[in-house]
């Protein structure tokens, strides 16, 4: 079967550099796996590879998609189909890497191909969310569809609305949906490695990484963004530090106020991320070495002999 490797990490974890590495070592090319790093306006504040090193590895569906359009994991999912089948016909190995987990996810288990919901048929649903609250909102979500029940926390406001409109529209709850997943993958073998590395080690890369943002034109980047006015439930709006640079362009707090709002907002994503990460990929392959020529050397030893 042909080898593809999955490299996954919480942000700040160094995946794009550790996969640039093994790439050169395996004659692999890159694919990104990060729902952010998609959008081509946001370059910075998603840290997207630079541009040298897109000339050195290739590298596939990094900042191709428009910030006015939302993109789904299935559309990810079909054009990474695509992407591996090309890259392996090259005799050469695909690296999958991001720390989106549910991209990852399809890939190995595939995706229930869920009917459109229009953008529409969204804002009715967010209308009533915004009219009744989330408390109401929840309980509403649990009558429609009682599946939902102890899957869904009443906070997170993207997955109820989500869970709720495919119901609602489609008379079929979203986990009968994702029984009926696939994917065309089938005739490959992963390789599945993910870093665990200590939260304190992640935390103080956050800081540099952050304040280097700041420096490489962030705020320059933020400022364009807002020109295009994109509703809030836009994917892309998600990404971190925008709200709270933008409370700083707008007057709202200092700058050194919306860096640390950003560096905590991004700290309590790593704990999300991490937390994820271990219930659901119990039968990776993770490593926590701090030395970088360590951690270089295993797991490219891992790759190759597995």
């Amino acid at each position: 079967m042909k080898k593809v490797v999955l490299l996954a990490g919480p942000t700040a974890s160094g995946k794009s550099d550790l996969a640039i590495y093994l790439a050169k070592k395996i004659n692999g090319e890159i694919i990104n796996a990060d729902s952010i790093q998609v959008y081509k306006e946001l370059k910075i504040l998603s840290a997207r590879p630079l541009r040298k090193d897109f000339q050195n590895i290739k590298h596939h569906l990094y900042g191709f998609q428009n910030v006015k359009k939302n993109f789904s994991t299935g559309q990810w999912l079909r054009l990474v189909e695509k992407k591996i089948a090309q890259i392996t016909q090259k005799k050469k190995i695909p690296i999958l890497v991001g720390g989106t987990g549910l991209y990852l996810k399809s890939v190995l288990n595939g995706l229930a191909i869920i009917p459109n919901i229009t953008q529409m048929q969204r804002t009715k649903i967010v209308k009533l969310y915004d009219k009744i609250g989330k408390k109401s909102f929840f309980q509403k979500l649990i009558k429609l569809d009682p599946n939902c029940k102890n899957k869904i926390s009443p906070n997170d406001k993207q997955r109820m609305i989500r869970f709720y409109e495919v119901k609602f529209y489609t008379k079929k709850s979203i986990f009968l949906w994702q029984k009926q997943s696939g994917n065309n993958l089938k005739d490959y073998y992963f390789v599945k490695i993910f870093l665990n590395l200590p939260r304190s080690f992640l935390l103080k890369k956050v800081n540099k990484r952050f304040a280097q943002m700041i420096a490489d034109g962030a705020l320059r980047e933020v400022k364009k963004f807002n020109r295009f006015g994109l509703s809030g439930q836009l994917t892309a709006n998600n990404v971190l530090g925008l709200k709270e640079l933008t409370g700083y362009l707008n007057g709202i707090s200092s700058l050194d106020y919306a860096v640390e709002r950003s560096i905590i907002r991004t700290r309590q994503y790593i704990k999300r991320q991490m937390t994820w990460f271990r219930g659901q990929m119990k039968d990776w392959k993770d490593f926590d070495d701090l030395k970088k020529s360590d951690l270089r050397k295993k797991v490219l030893n891992f790759i190759r002999t597995t």
